[in-house]
C-alpha cells in the first residue's frame, strides 16, 4: 500500500508568480497521476493532510522561529523576506500544512509495513531557525523525527540537484540516521555545501554520505556514484525505514541546475532506492518531492516514481490532455520516455572528478567503519 498525500491546499505555498517554486507543478503531478490511472489503484490511497501543530515543529524548528514564520513579516535574522524565501500572505499556514503530510505520513509508517508519498515535500534546505532555499519548515527532519519514536536506524537518501544542507545539519552528530545526498557539487551551486568530508562529528561521525557531481554529470554518472556507494551503506547501516527526497531537479532542462541526468536515469535512480528499501526494511519507504522547476519534468518524474513504489513497470504513455498542454506551452511535444535528451552526455568529461569523490568518500568513510565497501 501507497498513502499519497495531497490537497488542493497545498497550493497556497506560493512564493509568487516571478519565483521558480511555482505550486502548480503539485497540481500537475496529481492530476497526471489521475489520468495515467494511478489513483485509482487498490494499492493506492490518497489522504488530505492537516495542518502541523506547534509542538509537531517544535520537535525541529525553535519556538523563537516559528513565532517568526508565524508573523509573516521579513526577519532576516530568521533567513525570512529574502529573495529565496519572500515572505507572503498565509505564509505560515501554507508551510505548515506541506509539513503535515510529511509528519502524517511518518506516522503511518509507524503502524504499517506500507509507503507513503508526500509529493509537497522534501523541503530539505530549512534549519532550526533559519529558512533557506525556497524552505520555511524542514519537513524531511520532522518527519524523521516522528519515525525516530520507533526505528532505530533510519536512513536518508536524497537525489535532489542540491545538497540536503539542513537535514544533514540537523541529525550531523546523530547515529540513527544516515544521511547521504547525491548532488551538483557545492563548488558550482547553492548551498555550497555537500563535500565528501563533511561526514558527520562526535557520535554521529562517518553518518553523513555526500556525493558531490560534476557540472554536466549524464546518467552514467549517477548510477556508477550510487551503484558503488549506496548499497554498500546499505548493508553496512542495515536500516529499518527509508526516507527519500525524490527532487527531480537534476534533470538537463532544468533552469536552475547544471546536470544533465534523464527522465530514464531518474527512473534508474528511483528503482534502485525503491529495490533496496524491499531487500533491507520489508519495502517502508516514506517518499518526498522536493525541488524540480521545470513544469514539463516534474510531474512525470514524480508521477514515474509512484509507479516504481508501487512496483508496477514504469509506463511512459502520456494523456492525450498532457501532450496538448506541453505543447501549447513550449511549442514542441511532451519529454516522455525514452528520454533522448543532453543527459545522454559525454561520461569521459567528468570522469576523472567523479573517480576521485567515489574514492575519497570510499576512504574516509572506511576510515572510521572499517572495510564496508
Amino acid at each position: 500500500m501507497i498513502y499519497l498525500y495531497y490537497t488542493k491546499m497545498f497550493m497556497g505555498y506560493n512564493f509568487g508568480p516571478e519565483h521558480p517554486m511555482q505550486p502548480g507543478r503539485l497540481m500537475l503531478t496529481h492530476r497526471l497521476m489521475e489520468e495515467m490511472g494511478l489513483l485509482y489503484s487498490y494499492d493506492v490511497e490518497v489522504l488530505e493532510p492537516w495542518y502541523a501543530s506547534e509542538r509537531d515543529l517544535a520537535l525541529v524548528h525553535r519556538q523563537d522561529y516559528i513565532d517568526a514564520v508565524k508573523a509573516e513579516v521579513a526577519n532576516y535574522a530568521f533567513g525570512l523576506g529574502t529573495e529565496d524565501t519572500p515572505v507572503f500572505p498565509g505564509m505560515y499556514d501554507a508551510a505548515r500544512i506541506m509539513a503535515g503530510g510529511s509528519i502524517e505520513a511518518a506516522g503511518r509508517l509507524l503502524h504499517e509495513d506500507c509507503g507513503a508519498f508526500n509529493i509537497a515535500g522534501g523541503l530539505h534546505h530549512a534549519f532550526p531557525a533559519k529558512a533557506a532555499g525556497f524552505c520555511i519548515f524542514n519537513d524531511p527532519a520532522l518527519a524523521i523525527a516522528v519515525l525516530k519514536r520507533k526505528f532505530q536506524r533510519i536512513l536518508y537518501i536524497d537525489i535532489d540537484a542540491h545538497h540536503a544542507d539542513g537535514v544533514q545539519a540537523i541529525f550531523y552528530d546523530d547515529p540513527s540516521v544516515l544521511t547521504i545526498s547525491i548532488h551538483e557539487s557545492g563548488k558550482y551551486l547553492f548551498p555550497g555545501t555537500g563535500f565528501i568530508e563533511e561526514i558527520g562529528s562526535g557520535p554521529g561521525r562517518g553518518y553523513s554520505a555526500n556525493i558531490p557531481l560534476p557540472k554536466r554529470s549524464p546518467d552514467r554518472a549517477f548510477l556508477d556514484a550510487f551503484d558503488e556507494i549506496v548499497p554498500a551503506l546499505f548493508r553496512w547501516f542495515r536500516p529499518e525505514i527509508v526516507v527519500a527526497q525524490l527532487g527531480a531537479d537534476a534533470h538537463y532542462a532544468d533552469p536552475l541546475t547544471s546536470l544533465n541526468l534523464t527522465l530514464d536515469g531518474y527512473v534508474a535512480l528511483v528503482q534502485r532506492i525503491a529495490d533496496l528499501a524491499r531487500e533491507h526494511c520489508n519495502g517502508r519507504i516514506l517518499a518526498l518531492g522536493g525541488g524540480g522547476y521545470n513544469m514539463e519534468v516534474v510531474p512525470l518524474a514524480w508521477t514515474l516514481a509512484l509507479q516504481i513504489l508501487l512496483g508496477d513497470e514504469v509506463q511512459g504513455d502520456l494523456p492525450a490532455w498532457w501532450v496538448e498542454f506541453i505543447e501549447r506551452r513550449t511549442g514542441r511535444p511532451p519529454l516522455s520516455l525514452p528520454d533522448k535528451g543532453l543527459g545522454k552526455g559525454d561520461y569521459s568529461k567528468v570522469e576523472e572528478e567523479l573517480e576521485g569523490t567515489i574514492f575519497g568518500l570510499q576512504s574516509i568513510l572506511s576510515g572510521i567503519h572499517g572495510s564496508i565497501f
